[in-house]
């Protein structure tokens, strides 16, 4: 018995099977989308404490695990907190990342662009957090972004400071600190807050670094990068357990 001796019956054939070949590589690669987002999300939202999305680009995604080069990553966080910065959102956008191989040990990030959003209230509730000589004593932070200072009433002291780009890192430049009217030396308060800024903004992974730092009415941002850099030897950390 000829099966196939219809034309049409090949061709139904041929298509039927072309069909399930693409249904299963469409399946694989939503898939795999699914698993390496899921995974990045759950890894980002241990590290910044809070929700997260990740997206992975248009570039096919199975394309992108066969060669180990990943073409586009962008990470955003909801703006609850970062680590231990309250109100602190992130941007972050990878380009041309390459996974370590025999002849790259290392791995590299070809582009790494981020931007992190600072709200007032943000900044006054980590400052209340972690400088202890404001704890408890924190009322108000307002920014001025026509003279770039931030004010910060804290009972009856008051702190002025200009955050400022400082070797790679963001720190806050104390311009004038004054208890009950009278100013005091600013460097009784200026070592806490670089304690701070060093802990929250320097000695970043992957040669990420500060680009600029400008105000508005509403909090501070921050733009950070990186270039052609090599990705660091993972250390041990919870966060990472699954990738």
């Amino acid at each position: 018995m000829r099966v196939f001796g219809d034309p049409l019956s090949l061709i139904l054939v041929m298509i039927i099977v072309v069909a399930l070949g693409v249904a299963a590589v469409v399946g694989g690669e939503l898939y795999a989308r699914h698993r390496a987002t899921s995974v990045l999300k759950k890894a980002v939202e241990c590290v910044s404490g809070d929700h997260a999305s990740v997206s992975l680009g248009a570039r096919p995604f199975l394309l992108q695990l066969m060669t180990g080069n990943f073409s586009d990553i962008v990470v955003e966080t909801g703006g609850s907190q970062l680590g231990k910065a309250k109100g602190m959102k992130l941007h972050m956008e990878i380009a041309d990342l390459r996974l370590p191989s025999p002849g790259n040990p290392h791995g590299t990030v070809g582009s790494l662009n981020a931007e992190i959003s600072w709200s007032n209230n943000g900044i006054k509730q980590t400052l209340q957090d972690t400088v202890p000589v404001l704890r408890d004593l924190m009322i108000a932070v307002t920014t001025t972004p026509s003279d770039g200072t931030i004010q910060m009433q804290a009972g009856p002291s008051k702190i002025t400071v200009r955050p400022q780009v400082t070797d790679g890192g963001l720190a806050l430049q104390v311009l004038n600190f004054s208890n009950f009217g009278f100013t005091l030396p600013r460097e009784s308060i200026q070592p806490q807050l670089d304690a701070f800024t060093s802990s929250a903004t320097t000695n970043m992974p992957t040669g990420i670094h500060a680009d600029s730092v400008q105000l508005t009415e509403s909090g501070m941002t921050a733009r950070f990068s990186a270039r052609d850099t090599s990705i660091p030897v993972a250390q041990a950390d919870p966060c990472f357990a699954s990738l």
